[in-house]
């Protein structure tokens, strides 16, 4: 189940390519299945993989770019440290300053209530 979600979350795959991907190791599984695994896990797992995060430097930027993604064209937020690493990102279809505002402001949580610096 995890690597199903693993595979969804981290390439380009649809839940009927995952779904064969399984069959072909044994498993037999409905895309509407994995469909719902990816709603239920996914932020759970994200969760998990949050606090182990590395801890970033104090000094941090936002960036805005505009990228293709899975064939279209998303709006890419990105929380980037003084040494070039990317702390955390957001996609968006639409440039939307209410999200942007949002993801700054998350980010600005976890580096002072978390102490991740």
């Amino acid at each position: 189940m995890l690597m199903a979600i693993r595979w969804y979350l981290a390439y380009k795959l649809s839940y009927r390519n995952i779904e064969e991907l399984l069959a072909e190791r044994g498993v037999l599984v409905e895309h509407a299945t994995i469909h719902r695994w990816v709603l239920e896990y996914a932020p759970q797992l994200e969760a998990v993989f949050r606090c182990r995060k590395r801890a970033v430097s104090v000094s941090w930027r936002m960036d805005e770019t505009y990228v293709k993604v899975k064939g279209e064209w998303q709006y890419l937020y990105r929380a980037v440290d003084k040494y070039g690493d990317t702390i955390d990102f957001m996609l968006s279809e639409k440039r939307d300053e209410l999200a942007a505002r949002h993801f700054f402001k998350k980010q600005l949580y976890n580096m002072v209530f978390q102490k991740k610096w």
